[in-house]
Order: C-alpha cells, then structure tokens, then sequence
C-alpha cells in the first residue's frame, strides 16, 4: 500500500493540507495526518482545528512513499524551524521519495538546497524567498520527485498530481470524475 504522511503545523492552511488528505485517501492510498508539536490537535491558520492520527515522534518515515507539507502562515514558518521536519524532508529529497510542497511550503526546500537547479511553483509572496530554482507560474510543477503548486486555488491540482504520481494516471482521472472536477 503506498504511505503518505502530511505535516501539520500550528497555522497550516487547511484547504491545502485537508484536500490532500481526502483526494489521496478517495484513491486509496493510506494517508497519515502528522502534528509537529507536542499535541494531536493542530489549529489551522483559519480556526480550523484538526486532530492528526500520530504525533511526529511517533511516525516512522521509512514506511512511508512521500511526505507532503501545506502552506499557511505560521505554518509553514513553524515546519522550517523543525529539526525533524528538515531532517525527514531532506532524507526523502534525497533518497528519491516524494515530497509536495504547496503555497509558501516550497520555501521550506528551497532553505534545504533541494530546489537548485529545479522548476517549482509556489506562492507569488514567496518567490523571492526561492533560492536557484526556476519559478513556473502554472498549478503544480513535477520535477524529479519534487511536486509544487502555487496555493489554495491549486490544491485540487496538487493532490490530483500527487495520486498522478503515486498511483498512476488512470487513478487522478477516476478521482477528478468523481468529484466531477472539469
């Protein structure tokens, strides 16, 4: 079964995390919700509150296919100043996983050095935070195992493109059927 964790950090933007944890899990791929800080309970930047199924201590990532990081202000400021999160982000950039970035998340890679040399899309505010990567004003941009998009207007495009890229096209258009997305 593929493995998908999604990091939640106090101030995350919930469309972009919650749609990426219901299309994934609608094309059967097991998602796992994940808060950064010390309780299960993450509040979203707005006011949405979210209880995750485990709590980054207790998350092995070696069982997982790819991670995902949401945007959102304070969240994706609260995800770069975790040591874990640079850590595990890293190793999946770097080993091959998939990563997913969306909005303001990108720059979290870009602070890695993962983005150099790669095309991405992010959140026009954050463009000239983006260090040697090309930015691509399109929905979502694939490169390599880095999948990027732009914000909450494209996160039904991200997580289509991540089931693209997890599961295989055939799956993202039954999803994007079903949810009669045109």
């Amino acid at each position: 079964m593929i493995k998908v964790n999604v990091l939640l950090a106090d101030g995350f933007e919930e469309i972009e995390a919650l749609t990426v944890v219901d299309l994934l899990r609608r094309a059967q791929i097991y998602v796992g919700t994940v808060s950064i800080g010390e309780d299960y309970q993450v509040h979203g930047s707005h006011g949405i509150n979210v209880t995750t199924e485990d709590l980054f201590e207790e998350v092995d990532f070696e069982e997982a296919d790819a991670i995902v990081l949401p945007g959102g202000m304070p969240g994706t400021t609260n995800l770069k100043e975790h040591e874990g999160v640079r850590k595990v982000v890293t190793h999946f950039a770097e080993s091959g996983k998939v990563v997913g970035a969306i909005c303001a998340a990108p720059t979290v890679l870009s602070e890695l050095g993962l983005v150099k040399g790669k095309r991405i899309a992010c959140y026009p505010s954050v463009e000239s935070e983006i260090q040697g990567a090309v930015i691509v004003k399109v929905p979502v941009v694939v490169d390599g195992n880095i999948v990027t998009s732009r914000g909450v207007g494209t996160a039904i495009d991200f997580a289509l493109e991540l089931i693209t890229v997890l599961a295989g096209k055939e799956k993202a258009v039954s999803i994007a059927e079903a949810i009669v997305y045109e």
